[in-house]
């Protein structure tokens, strides 16, 4: 078995190491991420409607379309990493993006 570079997969030690830091900072940034999300949409359709003073149907429907927005934008970066960048460089610039995002 080789990898993406021709090499022997068993003589490469590195890469599981790689992968156990993957997995490791793939499951801390989908915790934080599911707490984000689930900690966000609870209370969005009341700030839509207390504070920007949006009708209930349309916050009803902007928090859908968020929802919607959440669920597709997975897709949209397992096809660019496949396609064109590599898993771990789709990895590290999304949680660069999401930490700027939480942080900020």
């Amino acid at each position: 078995m080789v990898d993406s570079h021709n090499n022997l997969a068993n003589k490469n030690i590195r890469t599981k190491l790689e992968n156990g830091r993957l997995a490791a900072l793939s499951l801390r940034n989908e915790c934080c991420e599911r707490l984000a999300y689930y900690g966000m949409s609870t209370n969005l359709v009341n700030y839509l409607q207390i504070r920007l003073n949006q009708a209930n149907v349309t916050a009803s429907n902007n928090v859908t379309n968020w929802s919607g927005t959440c669920s597709i934008t997975p897709l949209i970066g397992a096809f660019l990493a496949d396609a064109y960048f590599g898993t771990y460089w789709i990895i590290a610039i999304f949680s660069i993006v999401y930490w700027n995002d939480v942080v900020n």
